[in-house]
């Protein structure tokens, strides 16, 4: 629903009747998706990924390394 709200070939109104919901459902919806896309675009790259140093030790010794 909110990706079509982001579309724009069709009125809120109308998006509500299509898809049997409250018209408040869509763009709440649709600001949840701008907001949660917001974060995926934001500065710095990407985060280093957090390694647990005892489990990188326990796979080793697990596959005889």
């Amino acid at each position: 629903m909110a990706r079509e709200a982001l579309k724009g070939e069709a009125i809120v109104s109308e998006l509500a009747s299509w898809f049997g919901v409250h018209p408040t459902m869509i763009n709440q919806g649709r600001r949840a998706l701008l907001d949660g896309a917001s974060g995926d675009f934001g500065r710095g790259g990407r985060k280093a990924p957090v390694i647990d140093e005892d489990q990188v030790l326990e796979l080793h010794a697990e596959i005889g390394d």
